[in-house]
């Protein structure tokens, strides 16, 4: 594959990586921890222990014979002290373990470096890892590099991190660069993919300039350095800034000859092959004025937001706020009781002074939208259409190609609140499919 760069459609944001200089701090084991069994996009994990069971580092909590899931697993050794239902920060309701830790981290007896000798059982650790893409949806791993009897021309390792704030990615680069050119090296050598690009945007050169260093001496791998543009890292959006391909509408990579993975997704895959600890702790940025201690910290999954305010010295009384994720797509967090999960990458605690409350008024059709739009589409004409919930007119105009970027509602003068509505388009467009049959 030939790496023809191009440019995308989308916006130029403030950068605001004010901490990419300051080290990955690891937080304290906090006094409980809850794991809900749905952190990735496919069917929900079933609840494999019971209240009252003592569980280890490293230990399945929860798993399901579907294909397109991923096994979960504690984060901490201690007991379960609850199971019981919730609502993450997307939504989306499901079943969660309530773990009250000992303070002594016992990993589970017999863990080991799993045996990845083929591609078919590579590819079972990789699910029984429990990774899932660190940087977007959650797509499960496994799923994504399992690609049956195609082999892709190239992988494509997306280090872009185009939101404003987050930091972690970058950290995780400049704290363990080696291991993430050793953990695209593992990959390329058990799908047999003849090339990988690792994509870096211009905004950091030092991160481009390390992984270019550590990856000289193999050919296989290029780094390769973008103009920075949000949403470069979507994705699609990438895929076409590094090759001119598009993804064919309701496509996946592979079928242009491309499989992307998150930087720190490949990180924790390496970490994975080489120790046989699953994924159980997530590097985040913590961020925003009502935090005073702002930085990147290592936190076990399950850790409420509240014990990363706390440690962070956080001020509630002019956090207005809570971000789970950027500015851009990030969702609101409804409660401080919320906790991290595999997709976690950062936390906004806002104060007044980082928002926009400007009131949301009539749509003067500028069209500035409209050529702000990554995939090409008319959000002035879906945000009249989902709010009339005229499902056919949504699907004309293909809503479901949506990637949520935000870039409309960042352009738009008068305020609309595109993207929420283009949600709920969705949802409708789902609705009405299921009651057609």
């Amino acid at each position: 594959m030939i790496i023809k760069i191009k440019n995308i459609k989308g916006v130029t944001l403030p950068h605001r990586k004010g901490t990419s200089e300051i080290p990955t701090e690891t937080l304290p084991i906090p006094k409980l921890v809850e794991i809900p069994m749905q952190q990735h996009i496919g069917a929900p994990c079933k609840v494999l222990v019971g209240k009252g069971d003592y569980v280890y580092v490293g230990q399945v909590l929860g798993d399901t014979e579907k294909f397109v899931s991923a096994p979960i697993h504690s984060s901490i050794s201690g007991t379960v002290v609850q199971i019981k239902d919730m609502i993450l920060h997307s939504g989306v309701k499901c079943e969660s373990i309530v773990i009250e830790p000992d303070g002594k981290q016992e990993v589970l007896p017999g863990i080991t470096q799993p045996d990845i000798s083929t591609k078919e059982k590579f590819l079972k650790a990789v699910r029984n890892s429990g990774l899932t893409g660190l940087g977007g949806a959650g797509f499960p791993a496994h799923v994504k590099l399992d690609t049956k009897e195609r082999i892709p021309e190239a992988l494509i390792v997306n280090a872009v991190e185009c939101e404003p704030y987050i930091t972690c990615d970058y950290r995780a680069i400049i704290e363990e660069g080696n291991e993430i050119v050793n953990g695209v090296k593992l990959i390329l050598d058990k799908l047999s993919i003849p090339k990988a690009y690792i994509a870096v945007e211009d905004n950091k050169p030092a991160a481009f300039s390390l992984l270019k260093e550590l990856a000289k001496d193999d050919c296989r791998i290029e780094t390769v350095m973008l103009k920075t543009k949000y949403p470069q890292g979507a994705e699609k959006m990438l895929i076409y800034a590094l090759t001119g391909k598009e993804v064919p509408m309701n496509g996946l990579p592979i079928d242009i000859g491309t499989v992307v993975m998150n930087v720190t997704s490949v990180l924790a895959l390496y970490k994975y092959c080489k120790t046989g600890m699953p994924l159980v702790s997530k590097r985040i940025t913590v961020e925003g004025n009502g935090v005073k201690n702002r930085g990147n910290y290592q936190v076990v999954i399950g850790t409420y937001i509240k014990d990363i305010f706390e440690y962070c010295n956080g001020d509630k009384e002019k956090t207005v706020k809570v971000l789970c994720g950027g500015p851009m797509m990030g969702t609101t967090a409804e409660s401080y009781e919320m906790p991290v999960v595999k997709q976690s990458n950062a936390f906004l605690f806002m104060t007044p002074e980082d928002l926009d409350f400007m009131e949301e008024s009539a749509c003067i059709r500028c069209g500035r939208c409209v050529e702000a739009c990554p995939m090409g589409l008319m959000p002035l004409t879906m945000n009249r259409y989902a709010l009339a919930k005229m499902t056919e007119e949504l699907e004309k105009y293909n809503i479901m190609n949506c990637i949520e970027c935000g870039s409309c509602s960042y352009v738009c003068p008068a305020k609309r609140h595109l993207v929420q509505s283009f949600r709920v388009g969705k949802d409708l467009v789902r609705k009405a499919k299921v009651k057609n049959g």
